[in-house]
């Protein structure tokens, strides 16, 4: 069943690689590991290996880099701080058992390197029609940018020296398709995704220990259609989910946002900008059954007139508050919206999600993530039947990409991102 993915998800990060079990019947590449990497990189990198990264890597505009189950990425220069520039196309394509992981060594992460630092992220460009990460860990990135940066070298993200790049800068509003779906996203400086173009998916995905003076774990501008779904966000810096139609990219950002559970987001952004989702400049959203378990603000939007599309629907959305602060903060107000349907406790404690195994009076500051930390619900979870079913969803019927059908999940009748066991 599709909501009890995150078991294998959360078990995959534990895996180092893959088995080179002989009885598999999927052959291992008997070529050696690649010990230095560096410069234009496509054709593809086999199931098993580790690829020792040294520099700056590039797909040329036109080619393709697949990334077979089990493949470490091993960023191993402290001093450069490799960006991977995606001007071709990138499939990472991991299983649950055995993930494709972009990482580390081991010795640097240490409690001081806890959001990453130690090298950059997947900086796309406008040319990249298709980008795939699936069952895929990307972890301890978010290095800031310098004057030899490839990405201020071909003016992508921020296109500037200083800035902290994200985990995923996605442009291609024209014709680019991005899947991200069966991931988790850990130990990143700033930004999760900064998507500013295509037809997306981001289904059934983990964030933690995200952002250190700013930063969201979705981040979408205009350019997008996108379906986000069924995916767990901890503690982000700022917000889960930044959704803005700034940029004057056609078409206008339209996200559909159904079943997500998000956690403790907001607190730690020393402005009032921080909470759950955020909505402005016009963007048009369809949100429905999602869990907001002791965030700092409720879905709101910016306080100015047309920050949100008149077309948007909010619905079947469950508010808990573990303080008198968080509770009170969650109230509709002018900037904080009321969906139709929605669980809004009116006092500390009301409408207790009841999951398996997290304790809801956990520091609303708390970045750190515990890996036996379970988000299902246990019965009689004010959760369950309470999910809005009957609503479309922009890619039921899959978006196609290198010949494999990506479909956004069904929604559940339960709100949040998982059901019970």
């Amino acid at each position: 069943m599709k909501q009890l993915f995150m078991l294998s998800a959360l078990a995959a990060f534990l895996i180092t690689g893959c088995s080179d079990d002989k009885n598999d019947p999927t052959p291992v590449n008997p070529e050696p590991t690649e010990e230095s990497v560096s410069g234009e990189v496509s054709g593809t990198w086999t199931k098993g290996n580790t690829y020792k990264v040294t520099g700056h890597l590039q797909i040329p505009e036109g080619e393709s880099l697949t990334i077979e189950e089990g493949v470490t990425v091993l960023f191993s220069d402290s001093v450069i701080k490799p960006e991977i520039v995606v001007q071709g196309n990138l499939y990472s394509l991991g299983t649950a058992a055995a993930p494709v992981k972009f990482t580390v060594p081991d010795a640097w992460k240490t409690p001081g390197n806890q959001f990453g630092n130690l090298w950059g992220g997947l900086i796309a460009s406008i040319e990249s029609k298709e980008f795939v990460l699936n069952n895929t860990i990307l972890e301890y990135g978010g290095a800031v940018t310098t004057e030899e940066s490839p990405s201020v070298k071909a003016q992508l993200y921020k296109a500037l020296p200083g800035e902290h790049v994200p985990v995923i800068y996605y442009p291609n509003y024209k014709d680019g398709k991005l899947v991200v779906m069966n991931s988790i996203i850990r130990n990143f400086n700033e930004d999760g995704f900064y998507i500013e173009g295509g037809k997306v998916i981001i289904a059934n995905n983990m964030f933690y220990t995200t952002g250190v003076s700013g930063g969201d774990a979705i981040n979408i501008k205009s350019g997008v259609q996108a379906d986000v779904a069924f995916n767990v966000v901890y503690s982000p810096n700022t917000n889960a989910l930044k959704l803005s139609n700034s940029g004057d990219r056609s078409p206008q950002a339209y996200i559909v946002g159904y079943n997500n559970t998000i956690i403790n987001a907001g607190w730690r952004r020393p402005t009032t900008k921080g909470g759950s989702i955020w909505l402005e400049k016009g963007v048009r959203v369809d949100l429905y059954n999602n869990l907001l378990a002791n965030d700092r603000f409720g879905i709101k939007k910016e306080n100015v007139a047309k920050s949100v599309d008149d077309r948007s629907l909010i619905n079947n959305t469950l508010y808990y508050g573990a303080t008198e602060e968080g509770v009170k903060q969650f109230q509709p107000s002018e900037e904080i919206l009321k969906g139709a349907n929605d669980l809004i406790s009116a006092k500390v404690g009301e409408n207790d999600p009841k999951f398996v195994n997290y304790p809801l009076t956990t520091d609303n500051k708390n970045a750190t993530f515990n890996t036996a930390w379970d988000f299902h619900l246990q019965a009689g979870s004010p959760a369950l039947g309470k999910g809005k079913t009957g609503f479309t969803r922009l890619y039921a019927d899959g978006l196609v990409i290198n010949g494999v059908t990506y479909k956004s999940p069904a929604p559940a009748d339960y709100i949040g991102a998982f059901g019970t066991k």
